[in-house]
C-alpha cells in the first residue's frame, strides 16, 4: 500500500461506504498495518487492519482477529504516539 494515501472508502456489511483517515501506517516483522479512523464520527476509536495480497498481488485490507498479534499492534500503535518529540 502506498505511503501517501490519507483516505480510505470501505463498504460497512450493509454495502454502505464509510470514508476512514488512515492515522498510521507501520511494519512489524514481515506485516504491514494501517489504523483507521472513521471520518464522519467524532468518538469512533480507531480501527488496526493487517494489509495482505490476494491472488493477482492486489492490497487487501482484513480484520485482525489474532489477540496477540491484535496486542501487538495496539503496542506498536501506542508506542509510536507516545514518543515525545525531540526538542
Amino acid at each position: 500500500m502506498e505511503n501517501d494515501i490519507s483516505t480510505i472508502v470501505l463498504q460497512d456489511e450493509e454495502g454502505n461506504d464509510i470514508e476512514f483517515e488512515v492515522i498510521t501506517k507501520f511494519d512489524i516483522e514481515d506485516n504491514e498495518y494501517v489504523i483507521l479512523a472513521p471520518m464522519d464520527e467524532e468518538e469512533t476509536d480507531a480501527i488496526a487492519l493487517k494489509i495482505v495480497k490476494d491472488a493477482e498481488g492486489n492490497d487487501v485490507l482484513v480484520t485482525v482477529d489474532d489477540e496477540e498479534e491484535f496486542e501487538m499492534v495496539s503496542e506498536a500503535y501506542n508506542a509510536i504516539f507516545s514518543e515525545e518529540p525531540l526538542n
